[in-house]
């Protein structure tokens, strides 16, 4: 006879074996996270959620109510003026819009001011921790590709497949500048090298949540490879049955 407990656990195991995976994807700036990430979604009929798209966001929303960026994360009232920036996620034909304060700033997350700041503001503990629980939420239900900077260490640390991507210093300057200069935006190319090489340097060596390689994270250098080739090297992983 099969009583209410094991029912209750054979129901938890039917769900388990239902739920679509989760896949983490972590590497530092150019490397080629955003883009795969979202190929890979779309591939796997997945939903694909950029924490960096939101912690740029934050960035903007400092920069709008005019805070002083490299001070801010010894002022006071650091919760109080979080509190007043409303990011949220929505999606339009499968693709991830950013809203920063009822308004789509998608195509103003890569502006050079943006850029600049957004290491500095992401290894601000209290910025982090504003932003955890939206991250967490997004995967609650599985079928969510991330990416960032510390989803499979930090985030999603169960999440069923974990890649890190990198790439050379020259080949993410080289991606960068076309990303830029796609939008019409035109930046010395010494600039974006220094812009790359200091974020590097801030995001691995913050005190909360360095940039680093999660344990069991399958590592991927792109240099020299055309976006199908990393995505199918990607796919291929994922393909085996190596959910636990």
């Amino acid at each position: 006879m099969v009583d209410a407990s094991m029912l209750e656990t054979l129901s938890r195991s039917t769900e388990s074996c239902r739920r679509k995976p989760n896949i983490a994807i972590d590497g530092p700036a150019g490397a080629g996270k955003t883009t795969i990430a979202r190929l890979a979604a779309r591939r796997l009929g997945f939903t694909y959620v950029s924490t960096g798209s939101l912690y740029r966001a934050i960035t903007l929303g400092l920069i709008r109510r005019r805070v002083d960026i490299e001070s801010f994360e010894q002022a006071p009232d650091q919760d109080s003026v979080l509190k007043t920036i409303d990011v949220s996620l929505s999606y339009e034909a499968g693709e991830p819009r950013i809203y920063l304060d009822g308004e789509d700033v998608t195509d103003r997350l890569s502006d050079p001011e943006v850029t600049e700041s957004v290491s500095e503001v992401a290894r601000i503990p209290s910025v982090r921790a504003f932003l955890l629980d939206l991250q967490r939420s997004c995967a609650q239900g599985g079928g969510v590709v991330m990416d960032g900077r510390d989803i499979g260490s930090v985030v999603l640390p169960d999440a069923e497949y974990k890649f890190f991507l990198t790439a050379s210093v020259e080949e993410r300057t080289r991606r960068r500048l076309l990303e830029l200069s796609a939008k019409g935006l035109e930046v010395a190319e010494e600039e974006i090298r220094h812009i790359i090489e200091k974020r590097d340097r801030i995001d691995s060596t913050r005190s909360v949540s360095p940039l680093c390689k999660a344990e069991g994270a399958i590592e991927i250098d792109t240099s020299g490879k055309s976006i199908d080739q990393v995505l199918e090297e990607l796919l291929s992983y994922v393909a085996e049955p190596r959910m636990s």
